[in-house]
Protein backbone atom coordinates (compact mmCIF):
# COMPACT_ATOMS: atom_id res chain seq x y z
CA UNK A 1 0.00 0.00 0.00
CA UNK A 2 1.03 3.63 -0.49
CA UNK A 3 2.33 4.87 2.85
CA UNK A 4 3.92 8.15 3.84
CA UNK A 5 7.47 7.57 4.99
CA UNK A 6 7.51 4.05 3.56
CA UNK A 7 10.97 2.56 3.26
CA UNK A 8 9.98 0.12 0.52
CA UNK A 9 12.22 1.74 -2.09
CA UNK A 10 15.02 2.40 0.39
CA UNK A 11 15.34 -1.21 1.57
CA UNK A 12 18.58 -1.84 -0.37
CA UNK A 13 20.11 1.27 1.21
CA UNK A 14 18.97 0.26 4.69
CA UNK A 15 20.26 -3.30 4.34
CA UNK A 16 23.54 -2.04 2.88
CA UNK A 17 23.99 0.35 5.82
CA UNK A 18 23.31 -2.35 8.39
CA UNK A 19 25.68 -4.79 6.68
CA UNK A 20 28.41 -2.14 6.71
CA UNK A 21 28.32 -2.22 10.51
CA UNK A 22 26.84 -5.57 11.58
CA UNK A 23 28.03 -9.06 10.65
CA UNK A 24 24.95 -10.79 9.21
CA UNK A 25 26.66 -14.09 8.39
CA UNK A 26 24.54 -15.80 11.06
CA UNK A 27 21.33 -13.74 11.10
CA UNK A 28 19.42 -16.35 13.10
CA UNK A 29 21.54 -15.36 16.09
CA UNK A 30 20.42 -11.72 15.91
CA UNK A 31 17.29 -9.97 17.11
CA UNK A 32 16.21 -7.06 14.91
CA UNK A 33 13.71 -4.66 16.49
CA UNK A 34 11.69 -2.12 14.46
CA UNK A 35 10.07 0.25 16.96
CA UNK A 36 8.04 2.28 14.41
CA UNK A 37 7.16 -0.50 12.00
CA UNK A 38 4.43 1.08 9.85
CA UNK A 39 3.45 -1.41 7.17
CA UNK A 40 6.31 -3.70 8.20
CA UNK A 41 8.50 -3.57 5.10
CA UNK A 42 11.79 -3.17 7.00
CA UNK A 43 11.02 -5.84 9.59
CA UNK A 44 9.87 -8.22 6.87
CA UNK A 45 13.11 -7.63 4.98
CA UNK A 46 15.18 -8.65 7.99
CA UNK A 47 12.87 -11.56 8.73
CA UNK A 48 13.57 -12.80 5.20
CA UNK A 49 17.30 -12.28 5.76
CA UNK A 50 16.94 -14.67 8.70
CA UNK A 51 16.86 -12.50 11.83
CA UNK A 52 14.40 -12.88 14.67
CA UNK A 53 12.23 -9.78 14.46
CA UNK A 54 10.39 -7.65 17.00
CA UNK A 55 7.98 -5.20 15.36
CA UNK A 56 5.97 -2.44 17.00
CA UNK A 57 3.63 0.36 16.00
CA UNK A 58 1.07 2.41 17.91
CA UNK A 59 -1.50 2.19 15.10
CA UNK A 60 -3.71 -0.89 15.22
CA UNK A 61 -3.95 -1.29 11.43
CA UNK A 62 -0.13 -1.42 11.43
CA UNK A 63 -0.25 -4.04 14.17
CA UNK A 64 -2.56 -6.12 11.96
CA UNK A 65 -0.27 -5.78 8.93
CA UNK A 66 2.77 -6.69 11.01
CA UNK A 67 1.05 -9.67 12.60
CA UNK A 68 0.53 -10.97 9.08
CA UNK A 69 3.92 -10.23 7.50
CA UNK A 70 6.13 -10.73 10.59
CA UNK A 71 4.09 -12.57 13.22
CA UNK A 72 2.79 -15.24 10.83
CA UNK A 73 5.56 -17.67 9.95
CA UNK A 74 3.82 -21.00 9.32
CA UNK A 75 1.47 -22.25 6.65
CA UNK A 76 -2.20 -21.42 7.16
CA UNK A 77 -4.55 -24.29 6.33
CA UNK A 78 -8.03 -23.02 7.43
CA UNK A 79 -9.02 -26.58 8.39
CA UNK A 80 -12.03 -25.49 10.47
CA UNK A 81 -13.58 -23.88 7.36
CA UNK A 82 -13.93 -27.16 5.42
CA UNK A 83 -17.68 -27.29 6.03
CA UNK A 84 -18.11 -23.63 5.10
CA UNK A 85 -15.85 -23.78 2.04
CA UNK A 86 -15.96 -27.38 0.65
CA UNK A 87 -13.40 -26.52 -2.04
CA UNK A 88 -10.73 -26.43 0.66
CA UNK A 89 -10.90 -30.21 0.99
CA UNK A 90 -9.39 -30.66 -2.47
CA UNK A 91 -6.90 -27.79 -2.22
CA UNK A 92 -3.45 -29.34 -2.63
CA UNK A 93 -1.27 -26.66 -1.08
CA UNK A 94 -1.31 -23.45 0.95
CA UNK A 95 -1.50 -21.21 -2.13
CA UNK A 96 -4.65 -22.94 -3.33
CA UNK A 97 -6.17 -22.74 0.15
CA UNK A 98 -5.55 -18.99 0.39
CA UNK A 99 -7.09 -18.52 -3.05
CA UNK A 100 -10.22 -20.50 -2.11
CA UNK A 101 -10.80 -18.60 1.14
CA UNK A 102 -10.31 -15.23 -0.56
CA UNK A 103 -12.59 -16.31 -3.42
CA UNK A 104 -15.30 -17.20 -0.92
CA UNK A 105 -15.00 -13.77 0.70
CA UNK A 106 -15.03 -12.10 -2.72
CA UNK A 107 -18.40 -13.66 -3.49
CA UNK A 108 -20.19 -12.61 -0.30
CA UNK A 109 -23.31 -10.51 -0.70
CA UNK A 110 -22.64 -6.89 0.20
CA UNK A 111 -23.68 -5.57 3.60
CA UNK A 112 -24.77 -2.00 4.38
CA UNK A 113 -22.67 -1.68 7.49
CA UNK A 114 -20.48 0.96 9.10
CA UNK A 115 -18.16 1.52 6.14
CA UNK A 116 -21.02 1.88 3.69
CA UNK A 117 -22.94 4.23 5.98
CA UNK A 118 -19.99 6.44 6.92
CA UNK A 119 -17.28 6.31 4.24
CA UNK A 120 -19.30 6.14 1.00
CA UNK A 121 -21.56 8.65 -0.74
CA UNK A 122 -24.50 7.12 1.13
CA UNK A 123 -23.12 8.78 4.27
CA UNK A 124 -25.05 11.89 3.24
CA UNK A 125 -28.17 10.28 4.69
CA UNK A 126 -26.37 9.04 7.80
CA UNK A 127 -24.44 12.09 8.93
CA UNK A 128 -25.09 14.91 6.48
CA UNK A 129 -21.69 14.60 4.79
CA UNK A 130 -21.05 12.86 1.47
CA UNK A 131 -17.81 11.05 2.25
CA UNK A 132 -16.54 9.47 -0.94
CA UNK A 133 -13.69 7.30 0.37
CA UNK A 134 -15.09 4.24 -1.43
CA UNK A 135 -17.78 3.46 -3.97
CA UNK A 136 -21.00 2.11 -2.41
CA UNK A 137 -20.27 -1.32 -3.92
CA UNK A 138 -16.81 -1.53 -2.39
CA UNK A 139 -18.06 -0.16 0.92
CA UNK A 140 -20.72 -2.86 1.15
CA UNK A 141 -18.22 -5.53 0.17
CA UNK A 142 -15.78 -4.35 2.83
CA UNK A 143 -18.54 -4.47 5.45
CA UNK A 144 -19.57 -8.00 4.49
CA UNK A 145 -16.00 -9.33 4.59
CA UNK A 146 -15.11 -7.55 7.83
CA UNK A 147 -18.25 -8.97 9.48
CA UNK A 148 -17.59 -12.57 8.42
CA UNK A 149 -13.92 -12.46 9.47
CA UNK A 150 -14.94 -11.36 12.96
CA UNK A 151 -17.74 -13.94 13.06
CA UNK A 152 -15.41 -16.76 12.05
CA UNK A 153 -12.89 -15.77 14.71
CA UNK A 154 -15.53 -15.43 17.42
CA UNK A 155 -16.83 -18.91 16.64
CA UNK A 156 -13.29 -20.38 16.47
CA UNK A 157 -13.55 -21.26 12.79
CA UNK A 158 -10.22 -19.53 12.14
CA UNK A 159 -7.09 -19.32 14.27
CA UNK A 160 -5.55 -16.09 15.51
CA UNK A 161 -2.94 -16.31 12.74
CA UNK A 162 -5.62 -16.89 10.10
CA UNK A 163 -7.65 -13.99 11.53
CA UNK A 164 -4.79 -11.51 11.13
CA UNK A 165 -3.99 -12.88 7.69
CA UNK A 166 -7.53 -12.25 6.41
CA UNK A 167 -7.83 -8.88 8.12
CA UNK A 168 -4.49 -7.71 6.68
CA UNK A 169 -5.59 -8.95 3.25
CA UNK A 170 -8.79 -6.89 3.53
CA UNK A 171 -6.89 -3.76 4.61
CA UNK A 172 -4.35 -4.05 1.79
CA UNK A 173 -7.01 -4.62 -0.85
CA UNK A 174 -9.57 -2.04 0.26
CA UNK A 175 -6.74 0.51 0.26
CA UNK A 176 -6.15 -0.22 -3.45
CA UNK A 177 -9.63 1.09 -4.32
CA UNK A 178 -9.71 4.05 -1.93
CA UNK A 179 -10.80 7.31 -3.53
CA UNK A 180 -7.95 9.30 -2.03
CA UNK A 181 -4.60 10.77 -2.97
CA UNK A 182 -2.90 7.90 -1.09
CA UNK A 183 -3.78 9.09 2.43
CA UNK A 184 -7.12 9.45 4.19
CA UNK A 185 -6.74 13.06 5.25
CA UNK A 186 -9.38 13.80 2.62
CA UNK A 187 -11.26 12.10 -0.20
CA UNK A 188 -11.52 13.13 -3.84
CA UNK A 189 -14.62 14.93 -5.11
CA UNK A 190 -15.04 12.49 -8.01
CA UNK A 191 -14.28 8.77 -8.10
CA UNK A 192 -10.91 8.22 -9.71
CA UNK A 193 -10.28 5.32 -12.08
CA UNK A 194 -8.78 2.95 -9.50
CA UNK A 195 -11.54 3.69 -6.99
CA UNK A 196 -14.17 2.63 -9.53
CA UNK A 197 -12.68 -0.86 -9.79
CA UNK A 198 -14.28 -3.70 -7.87
CA UNK A 199 -12.25 -4.60 -4.82
CA UNK A 200 -10.70 -8.06 -5.12
CA UNK A 201 -9.35 -10.06 -2.17
CA UNK A 202 -5.97 -10.79 -3.70
CA UNK A 203 -4.13 -13.17 -1.31
CA UNK A 204 -1.07 -11.86 0.48
CA UNK A 205 2.19 -13.76 0.67
CA UNK A 206 3.21 -15.52 3.87
CA UNK A 207 6.84 -15.11 4.88
CA UNK A 208 7.75 -18.52 6.28
CA UNK A 209 10.30 -18.75 9.08
CA UNK A 210 11.54 -21.29 11.61
CA UNK A 211 12.00 -18.54 14.21
CA UNK A 212 9.53 -16.97 16.60
CA UNK A 213 8.83 -13.29 15.99
CA UNK A 214 7.02 -10.77 18.20
CA UNK A 215 4.61 -7.97 17.30
CA UNK A 216 3.48 -5.17 19.61
CA UNK A 217 1.01 -2.28 19.45
CA UNK A 218 2.46 0.13 21.99
CA UNK A 219 4.13 3.48 22.50
CA UNK A 220 7.71 2.95 21.33
CA UNK A 221 9.27 4.86 24.23
CA UNK A 222 7.45 2.70 26.76
CA UNK A 223 8.13 -0.59 24.97
CA UNK A 224 11.85 0.22 24.75
CA UNK A 225 12.07 0.06 28.54
CA UNK A 226 10.95 -3.59 28.57
CA UNK A 227 12.67 -5.24 25.61
CA UNK A 228 16.19 -5.76 24.34
CA UNK A 229 17.61 -6.60 20.92
CA UNK A 230 20.87 -6.82 19.04
CA UNK A 231 19.77 -4.24 16.46
CA UNK A 232 17.20 -1.55 17.12
CA UNK A 233 15.91 0.29 14.05
CA UNK A 234 14.14 3.60 14.68
CA UNK A 235 12.05 5.29 11.99
CA UNK A 236 9.83 7.80 13.83
CA UNK A 237 7.47 10.34 12.22
CA UNK A 238 9.55 13.13 10.67
CA UNK A 239 7.14 16.04 10.79
CA UNK A 240 3.79 17.31 12.06
CA UNK A 241 1.69 14.78 10.12
CA UNK A 242 -0.05 12.44 12.53
CA UNK A 243 -0.44 8.95 11.09
CA UNK A 244 -3.54 8.42 13.22
CA UNK A 245 -5.29 11.20 11.27
CA UNK A 246 -3.88 10.26 7.87
CA UNK A 247 -5.01 6.61 8.09
CA UNK A 248 -8.06 6.88 10.36
CA UNK A 249 -10.33 4.96 7.96
CA UNK A 250 -8.03 1.92 7.95
CA UNK A 251 -7.81 2.13 11.74
CA UNK A 252 -11.60 1.93 11.99
CA UNK A 253 -11.81 -1.00 9.57
CA UNK A 254 -9.06 -2.83 11.48
CA UNK A 255 -10.62 -2.27 14.91
CA UNK A 256 -14.24 -2.65 13.76
CA UNK A 257 -15.18 -0.55 16.79
CA UNK A 258 -17.72 1.71 15.05
CA UNK A 259 -16.49 4.94 16.67
CA UNK A 260 -18.17 8.32 16.79
CA UNK A 261 -16.93 10.21 13.72
CA UNK A 262 -16.41 13.94 13.39
CA UNK A 263 -16.64 16.44 10.55
CA UNK A 264 -16.63 16.21 6.80
CA UNK A 265 -13.75 13.72 6.66
CA UNK A 266 -15.18 11.48 9.40
CA UNK A 267 -12.23 11.58 11.77
CA UNK A 268 -12.26 9.27 14.76
CA UNK A 269 -10.94 10.47 18.11
CA UNK A 270 -7.19 9.89 18.00
CA UNK A 271 -6.01 11.81 21.06
CA UNK A 272 -4.51 8.69 22.62
CA UNK A 273 -2.51 7.98 19.46
CA UNK A 274 -0.90 11.37 18.89
CA UNK A 275 2.87 11.12 18.61
CA UNK A 276 5.25 13.50 20.40
CA UNK A 277 7.60 13.03 17.45
CA UNK A 278 5.23 15.28 15.46
CA UNK A 279 5.74 18.32 17.70
CA UNK A 280 8.75 20.61 17.41
CA UNK A 281 8.68 21.44 21.11
CA UNK A 282 8.53 17.78 22.19
CA UNK A 283 10.47 15.74 19.66
CA UNK A 284 14.03 16.22 20.98
CA UNK A 285 13.09 15.39 24.56
CA UNK A 286 11.08 12.37 23.42
CA UNK A 287 13.87 11.08 21.17
CA UNK A 288 16.50 11.55 23.90
CA UNK A 289 14.31 9.59 26.31
CA UNK A 290 13.99 6.74 23.81
CA UNK A 291 17.72 6.54 23.16
CA UNK A 292 18.49 6.62 26.88
CA UNK A 293 16.31 3.56 27.45
CA UNK A 294 17.07 1.29 24.48
CA UNK A 295 19.07 -1.85 25.27
CA UNK A 296 20.98 -3.13 22.26
CA UNK A 297 24.34 -3.45 20.52
CA UNK A 298 23.49 -1.34 17.49
CA UNK A 299 21.10 1.55 16.86
CA UNK A 300 20.04 2.63 13.37
CA UNK A 301 17.88 5.74 12.96
CA UNK A 302 16.21 6.63 9.66
CA UNK A 303 15.44 10.33 9.34
CA UNK A 304 15.35 12.66 6.36
CA UNK A 305 16.33 16.25 5.65
CA UNK A 306 12.72 17.45 6.01
CA UNK A 307 12.48 16.29 9.62
CA UNK A 308 11.82 18.35 12.72
CA UNK A 309 15.19 17.27 14.17
CA UNK A 310 18.40 18.29 12.44
CA UNK A 311 21.17 15.77 11.69
CA UNK A 312 23.33 17.54 14.25
CA UNK A 313 20.72 17.24 16.98
CA UNK A 314 20.29 13.54 16.28
CA UNK A 315 24.06 12.99 16.30
CA UNK A 316 24.45 14.76 19.64
CA UNK A 317 21.86 12.52 21.29
CA UNK A 318 23.14 9.32 19.71
CA UNK A 319 26.77 9.96 20.74
CA UNK A 320 25.69 9.55 24.35
CA UNK A 321 25.29 5.81 23.62
CA UNK A 322 28.49 5.00 21.75
CA UNK A 323 30.46 5.35 18.51
CA UNK A 324 28.56 7.27 15.86
CA UNK A 325 28.44 6.82 12.07
CA UNK A 326 26.14 8.23 9.39
CA UNK A 327 25.08 7.07 5.92
CA UNK A 328 23.06 9.17 3.48
CA UNK A 329 21.20 8.77 0.22
CA UNK A 330 19.47 11.39 -1.95
CA UNK A 331 16.18 10.48 -3.59
CA UNK A 332 13.26 12.17 -5.34
CA UNK A 333 10.63 13.57 -3.02
CA UNK A 334 7.48 11.48 -2.77
CA UNK A 335 4.27 13.40 -2.16
CA UNK A 336 1.74 10.93 -0.85
CA UNK A 337 -0.95 13.58 -0.39
CA UNK A 338 -1.36 15.42 -3.69
CA UNK A 339 -4.17 17.42 -2.10
CA UNK A 340 -1.56 19.05 0.12
CA UNK A 341 -1.26 22.65 -0.97
CA UNK A 342 2.30 23.07 0.32
CA UNK A 343 4.84 24.16 -2.26
CA UNK A 344 8.16 22.42 -1.81
CA UNK A 345 11.32 24.34 -2.71
CA UNK A 346 13.31 21.18 -3.37
CA UNK A 347 12.35 18.10 -5.37
CA UNK A 348 14.95 15.90 -3.66
CA UNK A 349 15.29 14.68 -0.09
CA UNK A 350 18.30 13.30 1.75
CA UNK A 351 17.64 10.17 3.78
CA UNK A 352 20.06 9.75 6.67
CA UNK A 353 20.72 6.51 8.48
CA UNK A 354 22.40 7.40 11.75
CA UNK A 355 24.19 4.51 13.39
CA UNK A 356 25.59 3.90 16.85
CA UNK A 357 27.73 1.00 18.00
CA UNK A 358 26.81 1.03 21.67
CA UNK A 359 29.45 0.96 24.35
Amino acid sequence: MHYIGSKKFLLPFIEESVRAVVNLDHPEELVFCDLFAGTGVVGTCFKDIGCRVIANDLQYYSYVLNQQSIGNSSELLFRALHDTIPQLVNANNQEERLIEVCRYLDNLQGKRGFVYKNYCCGSLKTCGFERMYFTPQNGQKCDAIRHIIEDWFRHELITREEYFYLLATLIENIDKVANTASVYGAFLKHYKKNAQKRMVMEPLSIHLSDLQHQVYCEDANELAKRISADIIYIDPPYNERQYSAYYHVLETIAKDDKPLLHGKTGLRDYNTQKSNYCYKDKVLRTFADLIANVRCQYIFVSYNSDGLMTPGEIETILRTKGDYHCFSRTYTRYRADKLDARQYKQTEVVEYIHCVVCR
